[in-house]
């Protein structure tokens, strides 16, 4: 990468040069995303890119652009191990500027959008690397770069009712699927938001909504989805992590950080102002039951 010629231009403001190709520019800003130099991925790289997004340059562009930043949630998924998961995970973070930019002009067909989201939801539930920090090449953060591209989908005018059902199913198999890596950067809080973006819409019901909490509750439970078996320690004595042990305790995170953010009448996506969901009564009622099943010694029921 010529590190010092996007160096020089962010200096100067970061704009499009004048005269150059965008089509090469455009290449160079992807292949950036998989930089294991965290300053030429993040602040040269996604940070350019996200720039020319918002300031418009790509409004005639967008379906190539979003098109090839699909591609890269495939790069060697599967992959636990590594820095492969950079690549995911900043094609997750410029698609959903992407799906932004969209929801501000309104420029995209239905069926583009949803071809996004197909590939969106079916990386987020298959990536195995969950880590939110690399140690040789800093923030990774899949599922927090992830939660907030569902965030954008969710607040996109073509999801309807059972698109958006289907993102609540994304953030239940992401929450329930087996590992042993526990959040410890705000992911908690980025998927609730993803969710609130959800609720947000007033196009899922009650009824649909207890339903899902009914299967995150299958995480508290010998039934739990995660794999049962310890894993070798990170190193230094730490004692190893439990599967389901790590399930449960991200899904119990998840529902306080809901809970905390539908109390509070934040979260959702940038794209809407904060708005009381209309099913937000009886969904912290809901709420309320399930953090008290799941930590009965803490959150008992007060006197009526």
């Amino acid at each position: 990468m010529r590190t010092s010629y996007w160096e020089r231009l962010v200096a100067v403001g970061g704009g499009v040069p004048s005269g150059a190709a965008l089509d090469d520019l455009t290449a160079e800003l992807v292949a950036m995303l998989g930089d294991a130099d965290s300053h030429v991925r993040d602040e040269l790289g996604f940070s350019t890119l996200a720039r020319w997004i918002a300031d418009g340059v790509y409004d005639e562009l967008l379906v190539g652009l979003g098109d090839g930043l699909a591609v890269g949630l495939r790069t060697s998924l599967g992959d636990e191990a590594g820095s492969t998961v950079l690549r995911r995970s900043y094609s997750a973070r410029a698609l959903a500027a992407v799906v932004a930019r969209d929801n501000a002009v309104r420029a995209l067909h239905p069926q583009q959008v949803f071809s996004w989201a197909d590939h969106a939801f079916a990386w987020y539930l298959e990536e195995r690397d969950l880590r939110a920090w690399l140690p040789a090449a800093g923030w990774a953060d899949a599922v927090g770069n992830g939660a907030d591209l569902l965030a954008h989908l969710a607040a996109s005018r073509h999801l309807g009712s059972a698109e958006l059902s289907v993102v609540l199913d994304v953030v239940g198999g992401r929450l329930l699927a087996g590992t042993a890596y526990r959040f410890t950067d705000g992911e908690d809080d980025r998927l609730a938001s993803a969710v609130m973006s959800v609720l947000q819409r007033d196009l899922v019901g009650i009824d649909v909504l207890e339903t899902w909490l009914e299967r995150l509750a299958t995480a508290r439970t010998e039934e739990s989805p995660g794999v049962k078996e310890f894993v070798a320690p990170v190193g230094g004595g730490q004692r190893p992590a439990h599967r389901p042990m790590a399930v449960r305790t991200n899904t119990a995170a998840f529902l306080r950080a809901l809970h905390l953010q539908l109390l509070l009448g934040v979260g959702g996506s940038a794209e809407r102002a904060p708005a009381a969901p209309q099913v937000r009564s009886d969904l912290l009622i809901a709420l309320q039951a399930e953090l008290r099943a799941s930590i009965p010694g803490l959150l008992k029921a007060g006197p009526a």
